[in-house]
């Protein structure tokens, strides 16, 4: 059922829902657009809607071929809401999703592109604080780039600083998805530009191996990972490129390139990388970590869980079916600086050649207990082919 939101425009159809809002096609005087209808909790926070009304002018300034670029900004009795160009495309997740990893070139073209709209936006001050492969959206109806790939535009500006207010966000809080979490916003450091390069590091880094270089298990030994661990090379990809992500995963912020460095360094590289197919790594088992981070809390270890995608809402057509339990956000206590120090060493999931289980890991375990049983068995069998030749030397050796 259509609904008005403002005097402007309509919402006609649900594209999907997250822990914000919901995502609408809409209708304005211009044609189509998408409509995130913030949640009616956050509009009825007066605090919130004086924050959201005063982002207004540094939200609708925003505009670069690699940003979904804001519209309008609608406060409209219970409606808090964006409104934003139309993609019609797909989000990078559900292409992650379907394809588990990409091409080098294509990786690399779509963080390029990711890396200019930071860019722009970091030059007029505004940081993202939520990058992600959710808030990539790719442009099916453009031309195609470097190794195939679709446009990349960056999307969801500002809508993790509206949440994130003093009141709703003590000092000992955090807010954002934990893969992601440059180490400094884990130490509760205020966010600057170089948290957005963290994250947009650790996406390249996923679209190449098909898992984040700190994700896997329980969100706190997530966040300890971040700030505890050395990322573990990828085998396979050119040293440059390897270098280049290093520097960006930098525990230091100081260390980190700026946007604009990042993305015509990448740009260097796109020759490089032509006709190289995706990398052939597996992806490690997330029941070590999750059994690891359980021995450290001391909870009894869970067997059978099911394991847990992140997701996130697509704003376009043709995306994923909308699903309320794909969350955008985790809130979580700031860990203290004795749980950030010790624990964690060894857990991080590291990349392997395809085939190779991780050591520690539920399949490492499975094969050696298998090893053990085969050393066991063939033993028993040694050992009755012994007994049985001495019985038969003994029946041989009758007296006269």
């Amino acid at each position: 059922m259509a609904r008005r939101i403002g005097s402007r425009y309509t919402a006609h159809q649900i594209l999907g829902r997250g822990s914000a809002g919901t995502v609408w096609l809409g209708e304005g005087p211009e044609g189509p657009v998408a409509i995130k209808l913030l949640r009616e909790d956050l509009s009825s926070d007066q605090e919130l809607v004086g924050r959201f009304v005063q982002e207004r002018t540094a939200l609708l300034g925003l505009e670069h071929p690699h940003v979904v670029s804001v519209r309008d900004l609608v406060v409209d009795g219970n409606d808090l809401a964006l409104v934003m160009d139309l993609v019609r495309g797909t989000d990078l997740r559900t292409r992650l999703d379907r394809e588990r990893r990409l091409a080098p070139e294509a990786a690399v073209a779509i963080v390029a592109d990711v890396a200019e709209g930071l860019a722009a936006a970091h030059a007029a001050g505004v940081v993202h604080r939520d990058v992600k492969p959710e808030n990539v959206l790719l442009d099916m109806q453009g031309p195609l780039g470097p190794g195939g790939s679709h446009r990349a535009l960056l999307t969801d500006f500002g809508v993790a600083k509206l949440i994130d207010t003093p009141r709703r966000t003590r000092a000992t809080k955090i807010i954002g998805t934990p893969d992601y979490l440059a180490p400094e916003i884990v130490e509760g450091l205020p966010p600057r530009a170089s948290v957005d390069i963290y994250a947009l590091a650790t996406v390249l880094y996923e679209l190449l191996a098909g898992f984040t270089p700190f994700g896997g298990g329980h969100p706190g030994a997530v966040l300890r990972r971040h700030v505890t661990e050395t990322v573990v090379p990828l085998p396979g990809i050119p040293d440059e490129l390897w270098q280049l992500l290093v520097q960006c995963l930098a525990k230091a912020p100081a260390s980190r390139l700026r946007a604009s460095e990042l993305a015509a360094r990448l740009r260097e590289l796109l020759p490089l990388l032509a006709g190289m197919p995706p990398l052939d790594v597996d992806e490690p088992d997330t029941e070590a970590a999750e059994e690891a981070a359980e021995e450290l809390s001391g909870a009894a270890p869970v067997t059978g869980r099911p394991v847990r995608r992140r997701g996130a809402v697509p704003l376009v057509p043709g995306a994923k079916p909308s699903d309320s339990n794909r969350d955008t956000h985790t809130s979580m206590r700031v860990p203290a600086p004795d749980e950030l120090a010790g624990g964690a060493h060894g857990t991080a999931r590291a990349p392997r050649a395809a085939g190779a289980p991780r050591p520690g890991s539920a399949r490492n375990r499975a094969v050696t207990r298998r090893r053990r049983l085969v050393v066991a068995v063939a033993a028993l069998i040694l050992t009755a082919a012994g007994v049985g030749t001495w019985l038969a030397t003994s029946n041989d050796t009758t007296p006269p």
